[in-house]
């Protein structure tokens, strides 16, 4: 963590200097604003966070309820979902808190008496498979606090404007006009309008800003219910603080244990539903839920202490037609935007529901923060909905196979491991590493993808290990990359450094052609250096300037911007070889919300140059 570098920190880096809009910023919702996230769940949390970081946009988040969130219905955090709370500041923090999901067993059967269920096998997690971040479980209340940590300590001061509900939109030429409604406080019942330049619908299923745009949800409901609760027991199941898939005669359990050592979330196999059930089954009673979840335990027992939170279902799976309010041959750009369950529902047992919206916040929010402060052309907004629309349908496609697996009889099932050869098979997509942006002006040519593998164009960038030469620790070279709207260029040098410092010498003139003169020349790039020589073999005086910028008022030296790939004291594997990098040399351009971008030789200078043009502005 870097800091001091805008003078001496005597309290909590974390907390960054208020600037722009977060001085003396008004307690009370404007009447206009840039950007007006409506909802404060998952991806409107992390929206706000990322906003924060551009002080100079004036953005206001409303939720109808009058405080913080006390219990959330999600609780699976993906391996990618942590990568991003890296990003934000906090992964160790909540990785603390969570439950790590080290394995996942599966039961069924007994052979010998169908009516008792035994395990049947035992599976180590994926995450550590394929990842240096672990899989946990937490409640979605948690991580809302920590996004609203970030954003309220962002130079920006974003704060929930709570007890403040939508009630209506209406999109002009240059602005939309925002009704909404006082739901608490002094002012309750009374309505007014607002003028937003942009607005973010992050307000779920039943998204009001959804169907203001006229945007629809298409899909339907299974005809098959589940009950779920969060318990306190006492039990003889063995395996009641590991993650189970339970497949019986009498039904299917799903049991994910909870943070803090005692309690579990349990997803009940309630069956089918009748035609002409008109949603009745979401009235089961608990104590139906508990009864039904001992008889599928069978021959354990569960003795529930304490229900924290429970509630029925039926499977939705559901993609709105669009994720913004233009067609796609509109003549100009998108004023309001869906992000999470307003735009894409599915069922719960896949763990996708907030990593995804998450990742929608993400994706959205470096963009509107780019165009607002004159970075980037509006069209860039136009990205958004092309690139996350294919995601949502992804996720709906898995969850519909993953959710037909579970609800299966035992007699449907040939072999009692397909399930869980099913769930290592698939890992990585849930984990959130197999999205791939499609072509974009924020997309390069893959013709050159050859020289970096192990980075795909297109998908997040996959980190990997690194020697820092100006202390000679070993780091992540992607866990340096933080959400604070800046794109990374890795130049990976070539054996001789021949390209790579006459690469040096010219990228300055393309940093200054997209830098403020009143900004630090890193404001817009992050420029980092990895060389191929053991770390001892660096010497830092004959590094090229730009990899050791001088930033901040009293223009101090950044050391943290050049690596090698090995150390001789160490058997440290070379990012080289574990990302497939040509030892010509590569260039690798990494987006703000850490997807690989471009990748190019290092003498492709007039490639990059053209790159940045089609998605930036020079100021």
């Amino acid at each position: 963590m870097q800091f001091h570098h805008h003078g001496y920190v005597s309290g909590d880096p974390r907390v960054l200097p208020a600037a722009g809009t977060g001085i003396d910023r008004p307690a009370e919702l404007p009447d206009e604003m840039d950007v007006l996230i409506v909802g404060s769940g998952p991806a409107g949390m992390l929206l706000a966070a990322q906003l924060s970081r551009y002080p100079d946009v004036t953005t206001r988040i409303i939720e109808r309820r009058d405080g913080r969130l006390v219990l959330g219905q999600a609780d699976g955090i993906q391996p990618r979902s942590v990568e991003t709370f890296d990003a934000f500041g906090f992964a160790e923090r909540i990785v603390a808190e969570a439950y790590n999901i080290g394995w996942m067993n599966f039961w069924g059967p007994d052979p010998e008496n169908v009516d008792n269920i035994i395990r049947t096998v035992r599976t180590e997690d994926y995450a550590f498979q394929i990842s240096e971040y672990p899989h946990l479980i937490v409640n979605q209340a948690r991580v809302l606090d920590y996004f609203a940590e970030a954003a309220a300590h962002g130079p920006a001061r974003i704060v929930p404007d709570y007890g403040v509900e939508f009630v209506g939109l209406t999109v002009r030429d240059d602005h939309v006009e925002v009704r909404v409604r006082y739901t608490a406080g002094p002012r309750v019942g009374e309505e007014r309008t607002v003028r937003a330049t942009y607005v973010a619908g992050c307000d779920g299923a039943r998204s009001g800003v959804r169907e203001a745009i006229g945007r629809k949800h298409i899909g339907g409901i299974s005809a098959h219910a589940w009950g779920v609760m969060d318990v306190l027991v006492n039990t003889d199941f063995p395996d009641w603080r590991t993650k189970c898939a339970i497949n019986a005669e009498a039904g299917n359990i799903l049991l994910i244990p909870r943070e803090g050592g005692y309690l579990c979330r349990v997803y009940v196999d309630l069956g089918a539903v009748a035609e002409d059930d008109d949603h009745q089954v979401r009235s089961t009673p608990i104590e139906a839920i508990i009864a039904k979840a001992n008889d599928i335990l069978h021959p354990y027992s569960l003795d529930v202490k304490q229900v924290a939170w429970y509630s029925v279902y039926e499977v939705g799976h559901r993609v709105t037609d669009k994720f913004d309010d233009v067609d796609v041959d509109a003549d100009h750009a998108p004023r309001v935007f869906l992000t999470g369950d307003a735009c894409h529902t599915h069922s719960a047992k896949a763990g996708q529901g907030m990593n995804v919206s998450m990742q929608d916040g993400f994706n959205l929010g470096w963009k509107l923060g780019s165009v607002l402060t004159g970075r980037s052309p509006e069209s860039l907004l136009r990205t958004y909905s092309a690139e996350r629309q294919p995601v949502a349908q992804q996720l709906i496609d898995f969850d519909r196979e993953w959710s037909s697996l579970m609800a299966r009889k035992p007699e449907e099932i040939d072999d009692p491991k397909e399930l869980a050869t099913f769930y290592l098979g698939t890992a990585e997509f849930p984990s959130g590493f197999m999205t791939q942006y499609g072509p974009s002006m924020i997309e390069g040519s893959s013709g050159h993808q050859d020289l970096a593998t192990g980075f795909p164009l297109g998908m997040r960038f996959k980190s990997a290990e690194v020697v820092r030469v100006g202390d000679g620790n070993v780091i992540h070279l992607g866990h340096h990359a933080k959400a604070d709207g800046r794109w990374r260029i890795y130049a990976f040098a070539d054996e001789s450094r021949s390209s790579l410092n006459q690469w040096a010498a010219w990228v300055p003139s393309l940093i200054s052609r997209y830098t403020p003169a009143e900004g630090d020349v890193d404001a817009v790039f992050d420029v980092k250096v990895v060389y191929q020589d053991p770390f001892e073999d660096v010497d830092l005086g004959e590094v090229p300037a730009v990899f050791l910028p001088k930033t901040g008022p009293l223009g101090l030296t950044d050391w943290e911007k050049v690596y090698a790939s090995t150390q001789s004291t160490r058997a440290t594997p070379s990012i080289f070889d574990e990302r497939g990098l040509s030892r010509d040399g590569v260039v690798v351009v990494v987006r703000p919300d850490q997807y690989v971008a471009a990748v190019l030789p290092l003498t492709a200078r007039g490639e990059l140059a053209e790159f940045f043009a089609g998605c930036l502005l020079p100021v």
